[in-house]
């Protein structure tokens, strides 16, 4: 099983009405992607981050559906701007050396064919996480 996490702060004045539909359209990511099994979406206590989302996918390519489909470039759409700054990161039950090269070659292949996406997250203030672009 993968468990990827998803942080973020957001950017002072962005209105309630589109930080809900932001943290309605990860949700959805949620109920619509076949892969995901399981999710939650809330607000983040003790870290230093005020949102976050986990998704539960069972495999690679469960992860790469998830990661492709357009219920997830909808959220990045119109989420990604009103963000400051982006933590991705992934918990596995997999105790194979190359998983963690694994996921982030799925998301640099995921970036290296989508120049709009690089340059929402290469315009965060900050963004880490698997396999991040670089300006």
């Amino acid at each position: 099983m993968i468990y990827h996490g998803v942080r973020m702060t957001i950017k002072p004045g962005v209105s309630p009405e589109k930080l809900e539909a932001a943290l309605e359209s990860l949700r959805n990511q949620g109920r619509v992607i076949p892969s995901v099994k399981s999710f939650i979406v809330g607000p983040e206590h003790g870290g230093d981050f005020e949102w976050g989302a986990l998704y539960v996918i069972e495999d690679l390519d469960g992860y790469w559906e998830y990661l492709i489909h357009p219920a997830h470039a909808h959220s990045d759409e119109i989420g990604l701007p009103l963000v400051d700054r982006f933590e991705s990161y992934d918990v596995v039950d997999d105790a194979e050396p190359e998983m963690g090269e694994k996921i982030a070659e799925l998301h640099r292949r995921r970036f290296e064919g989508n120049a709009e996406l690089t340059k929402l997250v290469t315009d965060l203030g900050s963004y880490s996480g698997s396999g991040a672009p670089t300006a």
